[in-house]
């Protein structure tokens, strides 16, 4: 849904739509380190690479890295070392929002949610009597 907005990183205003989330301006600087990161990628020797030797190396910021990840620009099955943090916890994932272990977690929390309010229905449940 386009909107009319004021750019995240410049201030400029700017249409907002599903394909961009900067000003054009910003787009383009974006679009240039992006090349300069696939370029480095490309090379047999740099596939391998972990997100801070690409930082170090192109002087990209991680959360742009984070972000072609994110929106599949960067296939991590190309490069196995590529991820992008966690929601919750932190921790590098190559898909979804959340990891293993905190996605199992709220599962538990949730289950365990649901056990003490049946036990809390259970609980407040009366017994009701017939007489005539």
């Amino acid at each position: 849904m386009a909107g009319l907005e004021n750019c995240p990183k410049c201030g400029n205003l700017f249409v907002k739509n599903n394909l961009r989330d900067v000003c054009e301006n910003c787009y383009k600087e974006e679009e240039k380190k992006y090349e300069l990161v696939s370029k480095f990628l490309r090379k047999r020797e740099n596939r391998a690479a972990m997100i801070t030797t690409i930082v170090e190396a192109t002087q990209v910021e991680e959360e742009l890295i984070y972000k072609w990840v994110k929106k599949g620009r960067l296939h991590t099955t190309h490069f196995p070392n590529l991820g992008y943090p966690c929601s919750k916890c932190g921790t590098l994932i190559k898909e979804g929002k959340l990891c293993k272990s905190c996605t199992s977690e709220i599962k538990k929390d949730l289950s365990h949610f649901d056990e003490t309010e049946k036990l809390k229905v259970e609980n407040t449940r009366h017994q009701t009597y017939l007489s005539k």
